[in-house]
This record gives structure tokens, C-alpha cells and sequence, in this order.
């Protein structure tokens, strides 16, 4: 039996987002730029999926910007607050994911503006009082703050954020990679400057995604060619990715509370079981409902002095998991999330991810192939 439950890093793709891919690349392969008929083609597929993405987002679709994923996305955010609102501060936190992280690292130095971190509490919580603090500070100010983290599932109060932002007049983008498609969005009532998506996330496509800019942020050109996405970010649009993008989001939001509930559920499950198999079992991040992304579980499990050969003992028995983000597979640094944190980084810290195809038989499985592992002392 082969079980995926690393879906955080990026999902299967549903088969009728492929189904809707393919007549795409068959057929619409003009230039959307193009005047004549088979652009025209392609700019109507484009413009459609725009009006889709925005109806369930609530917003225009102007305020959608078309990208290669979420990393470009994130940066675009970022470097335009700085380089073309004025922005001498980011406040961002030690737990971001790196797209955001890095990025903001990187531009704080060329640019020399200051940056800060806001404190947390030991499962990755905002403090807003210290957020609160600084924004009083009353300096030129872009926050970003991911609305989910995507390897200890704590989610922040996306609204309280966006409120307190506007009330000291502070620009606010969060990196919502992990949280989109997956909750409601409404960004008539959400009063943010930028939020994130990747289509591979909630089963479209890789290499596709999306910025939203609120229409009252007025921000130019990111990436400069041609006059594509409002002359925002010149380059031939992905026209099968997007016809993909807004598939998979159609699909999601068809019934986005019963994905919650049917994930969910096989959360709590494997919770409990593992609260059974090991009395020393331990969560990272938040784990209530209300409090945390469903679709992810980090674990702190017993000590073994095997450690390192865990997640390749699981794979060998077809269980595919994650020690963190993908996005740092390869480096021999642990997960700077966890140490953000404080987390016991002694001990095997696992994440499973789930999607609306995990079934309460797959989670069976993987339950079964852990315990056994131990047992084996993960020979």
C-alpha cells in the first residue's frame, strides 16, 4: 500500500483539473496578447478564469495578478511594499516560510530598512500586544504574517491582524499558500493589502498561482517586459495552468466545509491514536479546531537513537511524511520553525498533511507502519 500524507508540500492533481488542462494544450495555444483569433481564444480563457478566482474570493478581478506560484507571489508583495510604498519597516516572525523569510532578509539589507520580529508564544501564536507595540511605533510599515503555517498548523486571527494594521496605518500582506481554497475568503470584508496563492496546493497545477492586490494599493510593474497582468508582471500568462488554477479552486469551494469536516475528522483520529500508542507523544503548534490548520499534524514523537532513519523507514513502507517544509529538503539545518518555537529538536518531529482524498484507511496504515518501526527500533 503506498500512502501520501504530505500534502503540505503539494497535492495531487484532481483528475478534473486535468481533464479541463488538456483540451488547452491542445487547441488554445495562441498568445493571449495576440488580436487575432487564436489569442483571442486564449485571452477569453484567461479573462474567465480571472472572473472565476475573483467571484470566490469576493473582490475584483483586476485586484487578481496571475504569477508562477506562491514564492514569486510573496516576493512581488514584499519587494513592491518596499521599493514602491514607501515602507521603511517589515514586521514579520522567526516562523515564516522562506519565500517570505528569506525575501525579506534579503531586501532589508539592499535596502537597508529595518527589520523586526514579532513575538510568539510556544506554538507559534502572534502576540498582538507586542504587534500592537510596534505598530504604534508609527513608522512606514509592511506586516507579513502567513495566515497558516505550513509546518504546525497555528493559524493567526487573519481579521485582527488586517484590523490592527489599518487602524496605525501599516500595509499587510499574508502569505496564505496553506489557508487558500481551504477556508472562505472574502476580501470585500477582509481589508488586506496582499494575500498569496499557489494552485498546487488545494490539487491544480504546479507553477501557477496568484497575487491579490487590494485596488486601493497602487503598486507598478514587478517583473518588466511586456504589459500582461494590468503591466504588473510582463511575461506570456500560463493559460493551462490558470484554466487549472480555477478548476481546482471550483472544486475546492464546491463543498470547502465538508473537506474541513472529512480532514478533520481524520485528524482528530490519528490524534487519539497516537495519544494511545505513545504515552510521551507530543504536538507542535495548535491542534484545536478553531486555532489551527486542519489539513496539517506535526508530531514530536519518543525518542529513538535512529532517529534520522525514520522518515526513510516510512517511505520504505510506502508512507510518504515530511520532517518540514519541502522547501528545505536537502539542507542538514533542522526546521528553523521548530526552533522558532523552542521545540525539542532531540526527538523525531514528523508532519502529516492531508487532503480530501486521505481516507481513515490510509491513516490506518501509516498508524500501523509507525508503530511497528518503533518496535523494530527502525531497523
Amino acid at each position: 500500500m503506498r500512502v501520501y500524507l504530505d500534502n503540505a508540500a503539494t497535492t495531487p492533481v484532481a483528475p478534473e483539473v486535468v481533464e479541463a488542462m488538456i483540451p488547452v494544450l491542445r487547441e488554445t495555444f495562441g498568445n493571449p496578447s495576440s488580436t487575432h483569433s487564436f489569442g483571442r481564444n486564449a485571452k477569453a480563457l484567461l479573462e474567465t478564469s480571472r472572473r472565476t478566482v475573483a467571484k470566490h474570493l469576493n473582490c475584483s478581478p483586476s485586484e487578481i495578478i496571475f504569477t508562477s506560484g506562491g514564492t514569486e507571489a510573496d516576493n512581488m508583495a514584499i519587494h513592491s511594499a518596499v521599493t514602491q510604498l514607501g515602507v521603511k519597516r517589515i514586521i514579520t516572525s522567526a516562523i515564516e516560510h522562506h519565500a517570505v523569510g528569506h525575501t525579506a532578509d534579503a531586501i532589508s539589507l539592499h535596502e537597508k530598512i529595518e527589520l523586526v520580529l514579532v513575538n510568539l508564544d510556544s506554538k507559534g501564536n502572534v502576540d498582538l500586544a507586542h504587534l500592537e507595540t510596534l505598530l504604534k511605533e508609527n513608522k512606514p510599515t509592511l506586516v507579513s504574517l502567513m495566515h497558516a503555517n505550513n509546518e504546525i498548523a497555528t493559524m493567526i486571527p487573519l481579521k485582527k491582524v488586517a484590523d490592527l494594521c489599518r487602524q496605525y496605518n501599516a500595509y499587510f500582506h499574508s502569505d496564505t499558500v496553506q489557508t487558500m481554497a481551504h477556508y472562505a475568503f472574502d476580501l470585500k470584508e477582509l481589508d488586506i493589502d496582499f494575500i498569496t496563492c499557489a494552485a498546487h496546493k488545494f490539487h491544480g497545477p504546479k507553477g501557477i498561482g496568484f497575487l491579490y492586490v487590494n485596488k486601493k494599493t497602487r503598486v507598478s510593474s514587478f517583473i518588466h517586459g511586456g504589459a500582461q497582468e494590468r503591466g504588473l508582471r510582463g511575461g506570456t500568462e500560463n493559460i493551462a495552468g490558470i484554466v487549472g488554477l480555477a478548476k481546482a479552486m471550483d472544486l475546492a469551494y464546491e463543498d470547502v466545509e465538508g473537506h474541513q469536516k472529512h480532514v478533520y475528522e481524520l485528524k482528530s483520529f490519528m490524534i487519539q491514536e497516537l495519544k494511545t500508542m505513545f504515552t510521551t507523544v507530543a504536538f507542535h503548534g495548535e491542534t484545536d479546531s478553531d486555532k489551527a490548520l486542519y489539513t496539517v499534524l506535526n508530531v514530536c514523537l519518543p525518542a529513538t537513537d535512529k532517529t534520522s532513519m525514520l522518515l526513510f523507514t516510512l517511505d520504505l513502507k510506502g508512507v510518504a511524511v515530511s520532517g518540514g517544509s519541502a522547501c528545505t529538503s536537502g539542507a542538514t539545518k533542522g526546521s528553523h520553525v521548530l526552533e522558532g518555537i523552542g521545540a525539542d529538536m532531540s526527538r523525531p518531529n514528523v508532519r502529516f498533511s492531508f487532503s480530501r482524498y486521505t481516507t481513515k484507511e490510509e491513516i490506518e496504515y501509516a498508524l500501523l507502519q509507525l508503530q511497528r518501526a518503533y518496535e523494530q527500533n527502525l531497523s
